[in-house]
């Protein structure tokens, strides 16, 4: 039987048509798009995709966690190529600037670690791309009455950021040098002054995190500054916070001259004897350092009953992010139960959960309850009342310039 030769052409077009379609890899999609889809569709184009993550490459063991532990099972488990490289703040909004000004439709990162004023200025210059948080299957798990993991620095993530860690600030003592330490401002200021060259804080985030919440406690507590930046209100308050810090300068370590460049510094004079105190933003860190040996195996954190700052951290994606999909992917394993577990343990990097534990599955609540009554750990119901929210980035921004021109 003789076939007709157009009748072979057509269906050899389509065979070639549809080998082609199989072939073909489908094009790259924002986030905002893929959020529209199908999770088992973003789960497809994930594969083989490979994801730059910029964060703060700072800590060994935040490094450890997510080179060692989280990247080889993205991999194995969806097949997305994670690489974490450096980048922070200030330096991933004027990255992306530059890229955005350039019309880069392909950028140089797909993931980004951030929170506070860096989300805010990378929404108001549109370098974010969203929603797509709200999409995430574990995103369901997400403690959603906290007020700490529902607000960033009091801006609405709106489904442009992704939660995956809260801390909140602690002062680090030793419980053998120090076995009544103080428990308020007060008590501590006038610890300080009977113990002259003992105390500092450091002159980077967490110094003037710790300022922030003194700024909070001298001033009618945190409630005074909720909503929109007030500069009557902050210009009172700073002043009324600078005196108390001029009163205590002279009892400070090295008479106030000096402040420590950092909380490593921070920790560096603690373990050598040099202060009695130390601090973090990571209220478990008095339990990782004195693990890997940083700070001594006696060390116990403290928050003091005027109340400390807790904030939650966030995962965002570029507007113009290469694998959006691979970083839908990372972001939601970095949710589940199996990976917010792991970075809690405090051998690993101790970061709270943003996971509402009460609705989790007994086997899950019975291995986060393991973690969290850990003894050397301040109780969480501790860490719950005596927790601060933050306000807008503003008074940050504020506290720390006014404070490197006028107490420095």
């Amino acid at each position: 039987m003789r076939i007709p030769v157009v009748r072979t052409l057509l269906s050899t077009t389509l065979a070639l048509g549809a080998l082609i379609a199989c072939a073909t890899p489908a094009p790259p999609a924002n986030a905002a798009t893929l959020a529209a889809m199908p999770w088992d569709s973003v789960l497809a184009r994930a594969r083989g995709q490979a994801v730059v993550w910029r964060m703060w490459r700072g800590d060994p063991s935040i490094n450890a966690f997510i080179d060692g532990w989280v990247a080889p099972r993205v991999l194995e488990r969806y097949g997305v190529t994670l690489r974490a490289v450096n980048g922070q703040g200030n330096e991933l909004v004027d990255q992306l600037t530059v890229e955005q000004e350039a019309g880069a439709k392909d950028g140089t990162a797909s993931l980004l670690w951030i929170n506070g004023e860096t989300f805010g200025a990378l929404r108001q210059r549109g370098l974010l791309a969203g929603p797509w948080s709200h999409v995430l299957p574990s995103a369901a798990m997400v403690d959603s009455a906290s007020p700490i993991i529902t607000r960033d620095f009091e801006q609405d993530p709106a489904g442009y950021e992704s939660p995956w860690g809260t801390v909140q600030q602690a002062l680090i003592y030793d419980a053998t040098r120090t076995p009544n330490p103080p428990r308020s401002l007060a008590e501590l200021s006038q610890w300080a002054r009977a113990h002259p060259g003992r105390f500092t804080y450091d002159q980077s985030f967490a110094g003037m995190t710790l300022l922030k919440g003194w700024f909070y406690a001298l001033n009618g507590g945190v409630a005074t500054y909720q909503g929109r930046f007030d500069s009557t209100k902050y210009g009172a308050g700073r002043d009324r916070l600078f005196a108390f810090l001029d009163s205590l300068k002279p009892f400070l370590w090295r008479q106030g001259t000096q402040y420590p460049a950092d909380v490593a510094a921070m920790h560096r004079l603690f373990a050598n004897g040099e202060i009695d105190f130390s601090l973090s933003n990571n209220q478990n860190e008095a339990v990782t350092k004195a693990l890997q040996g940083i700070i001594p195996a006696t060390s116990r954190a403290l928050v003091l009953r005027d109340g400390t700052i807790a904030n939650a951290h966030y995962l965002g994606i570029p507007f113009n992010a290469p694998s959006a999909a691979g970083a839908m992917v990372v972001a939601n394993f970095l949710l589940s139960p199996e990976a917010q577990l792991e970075k809690q343990r405090p051998q690993v990097w101790a970061d709270g959960t943003v996971l509402r534990i009460a609705t989790l599955p007994a086997e899950w609540r019975a291995r986060f309850d393991s973690v969290v009554n850990d003894p050397r750990l301040v109780p969480a119901d501790t860490l719950r009342l005596y927790a601060r929210p933050e306000v807008s980035p503003r008074y940050h921004e504020r506290l720390q310039a006014d404070w490197r021109r006028m107490i420095r």
